[in-house]
């Protein structure tokens, strides 16, 4: 009986190759990042991370893949700006120049209130009766409706 089966192995030769620094590069440019952009490449993840950290010329070509891109985007957005689209001229000053429009609304309001006038206003409420009680009439069938206005002895006010 055997312990331990021996298994051909192979390591693959990690080297940044035309082929290989062109692949990063294509997928940078489509936006995609992080283990897709190994998949895509052709590469495990460890094995895109390894060429990252240990060979500058595949730290180049992802970061000009993802340069490039933002260049044609760029292009397309200042095009539409300059054509005339309103949105895309919004989205250049915002994002390009970090141009804010405002964002507070003045409201101005010219109403004063005479403490005198309110008083009279009230004092006249409560002479007239139209003040209603806070509790509200209980139809019972057997008495008469209660009214709900002040007795004008109680309403007397001193002002």
């Amino acid at each position: 009986m055997e312990a331990f089966r021996s298994i051909p192995f192979e390591p693959r030769e990690l080297k940044a190759t035309p082929d290989i620094l062109e692949r990063i590069y294509n997928a940078s440019k489509l936006g995609i990042k992080g283990d897709a952009l190994a998949f895509a490449a052709g590469l495990l993840p460890i094995e895109l991370r390894r060429l990252l950290a240990l060979d500058q010329a595949a730290s180049i070509a992802e970061a000009k893949g993802r340069a490039d891109s933002e260049v044609e985007a760029a292009a397309v957005v200042r095009d539409a700006a300059m054509g005339g689209d309103s949105k895309a001229a919004m989205a250049l000053l915002t994002h390009l120049h970090e141009w804010q429009p405002k964002q507070q609304i003045s409201i101005d309001i010219k109403s004063q209130i005479s403490i005198t006038a309110a008083l009279q206003e009230a004092e006249s409420r409560v002479i007239e009766g139209r003040i209603l009680s806070d509790t509200e009439l209980a139809l019972d069938h057997d008495d008469p409706p209660r009214l709900t206005a002040l007795d004008k002895q109680v309403a007397n006010a001193d002002l």
